[in-house]
């Protein structure tokens, strides 16, 4: 079976093997070297010299994490929004009392930066900016470079959720001034779920220090302080840290430019394939992704019958639209491990289904 779907993503064998092995004490000396081996190497790939934390959650926990540790109840935000995963972002946000002023703009379009510098500027009185840099659900990747600078002009804290470009699209988040930025291992990382990675640079502790919404498993200063014993503060998911420092490992040696650049041919692939079939993207191109491919269903296509067929026949997972796009697009997920001869399979497949779905060439 062939899993092309936006996550969990396939993972090397090398990296399910390492798996298997026995469980360490995870307050001995073992874990303490791969802690500290894994770290660095997590450091190299968020392109940064702060601080970065390994959590045992999915990647919508180390956004709540990085809300609850930088904000206060009454505290207003600007949410930036342009599918689910902003949608969600959002949602997390006020749970937990923030004041959140909606900025949202269409599925499919990226968000305008100079509608963030006006909203900023017509409100001083905004503390962080809330975005997500790779939205999946509609195959598009927001000029964060831009955003980050009208952030950084306007002295507002930036957070991102990087879950799904991170390790897989150019994001340096010290140069581009990120405070705090999360990602997880189920996506660029070719790592089973279960593990969140964060960084949080020096203006998020100066907020988290002020910063009063309620936690505990998730609070960053835990988390720095276990890591300097070379631990963390709650029992972590060892297993998945032994599949981590193989991935991380063989993502060294490749090498970031190189990943990044494959990304772009294996993204630049599966555009090219969609629309020699016919078919249009869903997102803006000019700000398509290279981790996920959003497809429209065109007239007469039954985009669930195609799935299926895709799934039950030619051995080829792919991932449908949801919320009001259910039924309106599919979705190709291209990141991790992929190469551009993965995207030709899935090609193959679909110019084979989609006349037994209903579309006629």
């Amino acid at each position: 079976m062939s899993l092309r779907v936006p996550g969990p993503t396939p993972c090397p064998e090398p990296v399910l093997q390492a798996m298997t092995k026995q469980m360490i004490n995870h307050r001995g000396k073992e874990f303490a070297e791969l802690i500290v081996h894994i770290t660095g190497r997590l450091k190299e790939l968020f392109q940064t010299e702060s601080d970065v934390f390994i959590l045992t959650a999915s990647g919508t926990g180390g956004v709540e994490a990085m809300v609850v540790n930088t904000l206060s109840p009454g505290d207003r935000v600007l949410a930036l929004s342009n599918g689910v995963f902003g949608e969600r972002f959002t949602a997390i946000a006020e749970s937990y009392g923030a004041d959140v002023q909606r900025l949202s703009f269409e599925w499919g379009r990226a968000v305008e930066v100079d509608a963030v510098a006006r909203a900023l500027d017509a409100d001083p009185s905004l503390k962080a900016v809330l975005v997500v840099h790779n939205e999946t659900f509609t195959g598009l990747t927001n000029d964060l470079e831009a955003i980050s600078r009208v952030v950084r002009r306007y002295e507002k804290l930036l957070l991102v959720d990087a879950i799904s470009s991170l390790g897989c699209i150019d994001l340096p988040v010290d140069a581009w001034g990120c405070d705090v930025v999360v990602t997880g291992s189920q996506k660029g990382f070719m790592v089973p779920p279960g593990l969140s990675f964060v960084s949080v640079g020096e203006r998020a502790w100066q907020a988290h220090a002020e910063a009063k919404m309620p936690r505990f498993y998730w609070d960053f200063s835990k988390a720095k302080q276990f890591l300097e014993a070379k631990q963390t503060p709650w029992t972590p998911a060892v297993s998945t840290f032994y599949a981590l420092a193989v991935s991380l490992e063989s993502m060294a040696q490749e090498g970031l430019p190189n990943i990044f650049a494959r990304h772009q041919r294996v993204g630049n692939r599966a555009r090219d394939g969609v629309k020699s079939l016919g078919l249009s993207l869903f997102a803006d191109e000019a700000y398509a992704s290279n981790t996920v491919t959003a497809i429209n269903s065109p007239d007469g296509l039954d985009t669930g019958k195609l799935l299926g067929l895709l799934r039950e026949e030619y051995g080829m997972v792919l991932a449908g639209g949801q919320g009001k796009l259910r039924g309106k697009i599919f979705r190709i997920g291209h990141l991790g491990y992929v190469t551009e001869d993965d995207i030709e399979e899935v090609m193959g497949a679909l110019r084979s289904a989609l006349p037994r779905a209903g579309l006629s060439f």
